[in-house]
């Protein structure tokens, strides 16, 4: 059992929930020598094999959550299908309004 406290683990699995698991997955980097046999060549071989990770492409970003502007890592491609919502600093197409004692 984890040694974190049971609402620190909701807080957690709430966060998981909305923006997916952050953790880098596991694979492997292969080293090559030769020249494939479309090309002409004998066939590739493998020279070397190195554990790698592939990770996310996180970005610190101010977010949206219950009506509340805070600051996550979120992936890119969370922000690209439309699934954050951004805090709006101003309407877009807008002119901001000028106070009475900074026109003149």
């Amino acid at each position: 059992m984890s040694t974190h406290k049971k609402s620190k683990r909701a807080k957690r699995d709430q966060l998981i929930e909305k923006y997916g698991d952050n953790k880098p997955s596991i694979g492997n980097s292969l080293s090559q020598r030769g020249k494939p046999k479309y090309l002409g060549g004998n066939g590739r071989k493998t020279t070397g094999i190195t554990r790698r990770y592939f990770r996310k492409n996180l970005q610190r970003i101010r977010v949206v959550e219950d009506g509340k502007v805070v600051r996550r890592w979120v992936p890119v491609s969370m922000i690209r299908a439309g699934l954050i919502q951004k805090p709006v600093v101003r309407e877009p197409f807008t002119i901001p309004e000028l106070d009475e004692k900074n026109e003149g």
